[in-house]
C-alpha cells in the first residue's frame, strides 16, 4: 500500500480511512505533510519502481525506468564527487564563503544563484550530461538542504507506523485518556501508532500515553512494515 510520505494516493487513502468524510473530498498539495518529496519531477522516480513490483508496467517502460535511474544514480555520483576549493571556484566566478572548505559540483548546485552551466566550467563532462538528467540533478541539489530534514521527519513517521495498536485494545484501560480521546480512538479503531495521531482533536498528550501504554510489556507489538 501506498503511504502519505510517498504519494498523493497514499495521503488521500489514509484521509478517508482515518478521518472519514462529512462532504466531498478532494485532494489538496496541501493536506501532505511531505510536499517536498512528494513532486511532480520525481514521480517517475518515486511511483514507477511501484508499479514494475505489482506488474502493472510493461517491459519496455521498465527497461526505460532503470536505464534513467542508473543515468540519474551515476550522474549524482560524478556531481559529488568533484570538489573545489573557494579560492579554485573564485577563478571559475563563483564566489564562495572563503572557509577553506572544499565543496562538490552537487553542494554548489544547491545555490540558488548556481546552475548547471556555472559548475559545467569548472567541470566540463557535467555540461555534456543528458539535458533531462542534467536538469533532475539541478533540481534534486536544489532541494537537498530541505530534504534532509523531511527524511527525518518521514523516519519518525513511518517508526509510528511500524507500532500496530490491538484491534480489540480496550482505550478504557489506558491510563490518563480523556473521556473524549477514549471516544475517537473507539470509534476509529485506528491500525497503528501513527494512524491514531492524525485522528482529528487528538491531543499530543493523548498519543504519548497511548504510545507508553502500547509499549509496556505484554501491549502491543512493533514490526517491521509500515501500515
Amino acid at each position: 500500500m501506498f503511504d502519505r510520505a510517498e504519494s498523493y494516493l497514499g495521503v488521500m487513502i489514509d484521509d478517508l480511512v482515518t478521518r472519514g468524510v462529512t462532504e466531498p473530498y478532494r485532494m489538496f498539495t496541501s493536506r501532505a505533510e511531505y510536499r517536498l518529496t512528494l513532486r511532480a519531477d520525481n514521480a517517475d522516480q518515486r511511483l514507477t519502481g511501484r508499479g514494475i513490483e505489482i506488474g502493472c508496467v510493461g517491459a519496455e517502460r521498465a527497461g526505460l525506468y532503470r536505464a534513467r535511474m542508473a543515468a540519474l544514480d551515476a550522474a549524482r555520483s560524478l556531481a559529488r564527487s568533484l570538489t573545489v576549493t573557494p579560492t579554485e571556484a573564485a577563478r571559475h566566478g563563483l564566489a564562495l564563503n572563503r572557509d577553506g572548505q572544499r565543496r562538490s559540483a552537487f553542494d554548489l548546485l544547491a545555490y540558488p544563484t548556481i546552475g548547471l552551466a556555472d559548475v559545467a566550467r569548472i567541470w566540463p563532462e557535467l555540461g555534456a550530461l543528458d539535458p533531462a538528467i542534467a536538469a533532475q540533478i539541478e533540481i534534486d541539489a536544489k532541494y537537498a538542504v530541505y530534504l534532509d530534514r523531511q527524511h527525518a521527519d518521514i523516519a519518525a513517521f513511518r517508526r509510528d507506523e511500524g507500532i500496530t495498536v490491538p484491534e480489540d485494545l480496550d482505550y478504557a484501560a489506558v491510563p490518563g485518556l480523556s473521556n473524549e480521546a477514549r471516544q475517537k480512538l473507539t470509534a476509529a479503531r485506528p491500525r497503528t501508532l501513527g494512524q491514531a495521531g492524525r485522528l482529528d482533536g487528538l491531543t499530543p498528550a493523548a498519543l504519548m500515553l497511548l504510545a507508553a501504554h502500547l509499549r509496556r510489556p505484554g501491549r502491543g507489538r512493533d514490526t517491521a512494515g509500515a501500515a
